[in-house]
């Protein structure tokens, strides 16, 4: 899929080829045009009426409007605004994203609203919003399942419409690596974090990976860097994981991590770099567990689901 600007003839119009396909996919869209009131006669919806639609946000410094592409077919559009209109709010919003009918249920959607997110990541910008109408269940139910949460409840500006109010975070996507060290007896060695956005939990060493390295590499490295021991040996993945935090040089991520098992000694950790490499990641403390304190506790894990994980690695 390739995200363009609409293409403009030099009297800033919108070419006729294009504002043909244009019609042709408000066109198919009725029922939302009927909800949202945008067309006199949402069952004929004309070229002009397209144009005059989309004739503010072109002449808007602050607004985009974007075209999706798929093998040369027009495929979706969407309308950004990168400043609302309210200077108390900081975010850049999309105030439309439509696909094609006959491309639904193909991906599209979620495919141009993951480039929308990009070109706002890129641009700096680290949340973005958009408004759905009271009365569109199946646009609040799509936003959500991207991640989108409701922040607010108000009357849109332009007709006065209730419409929910929806945010999302721009999170850098980010690799890591984690060794989840058993001892002779099965205990498990964790370090406890403290991270702003998800607040105390605990979690094995490891950390995100350096640019070239992979997870198996990456994962020894953090654990010589948090632990200083040098003799491990990192044995199978367990499994992987995404999560979101906020990392304190990188900021929000979403984290996608390997996560190994490797046997050692019952042992603390131990160097001269240590204290300044658990106050950069936020580590509290640390500790080995028993498997039985390890099910039963209810403190936050990372992954969550660490103790069943592990008897499933104990059962092959």
């Amino acid at each position: 899929m390739i995200l363009a600007p609409v293409p403009l003839t030099p009297d800033h119009d919108i070419p006729a080829p294009v504002l043909t396909e244009l019609t042709a996919l408000y066109a198919a869209h009725r029922d939302f045009h009927a909800l949202s009131g945008d067309f006199p006669d949402p069952d004929d919806v004309r070229p002009e009426q397209v144009a005059a639609a989309l004739a503010d946000d072109l002449a808007d410094p602050d607004a985009e409007v974007l075209l999706a592409r798929s093998e040369g077919r027009l495929v979706g559009i969407v309308v950004t605004l990168a400043h609302h209109p309210d200077p108390a709010d900081p975010d850049p919003w999309i105030g439309l994203l439509m696909v094609a009918a006959d491309s639904r249920r193909r991906g599209y959607g979620r495919r141009l609203a993951g480039l929308v997110e990009d070109r706002f990541r890129k641009a700096g910008r680290d949340a973005v919003r958009l408004a759905v109408l009271d009365a569109n269940p199946q646009g609040l139910a799509f936003w959500t399942a991207l991640g989108y949460e409701v922040v607010d409840h108000r009357d849109d500006r332009a007709l006065g419409r209730p419409c929910a109010v929806l945010r999302k975070p721009l999170r850098t996507p980010r690799r890591a690596a984690r060794a989840v060290v058993l001892d002779p007896e099965g205990a498990v060695f964790l370090f406890r974090y403290d991270n702003v956005e998800v607040g105390v939990h605990w979690a094995p060493p490891g950390g995100g990976l350096d640019p070239g390295e992979t997870p198996h590499e990456g994962v020894l490295r953090e654990l010589r860097e948090e632990t200083g021991w040098t003799d491990l040996e990192v044995g199978p993945l367990l499994c992987t994981w995404e999560h979101d935090f906020t990392h304190a040089a990188v900021g929000p991520v979403r984290q996608h991590e390997h996560v190994y098992v490797a046997h050692g000694p019952r042992r603390e950790p131990t160097g001269p770099h240590l204290a300044a490499a658990h106050a950069e990641d936020g580590i509290l403390t640390w500790r080995w567990w028993t498997r039985r304190e390890l099910a039963q506790t209810p403190e936050a894990m990372w992954p969550p689901d660490l103790a069943q994980r592990l008897d499933a690695y104990d059962g092959h």
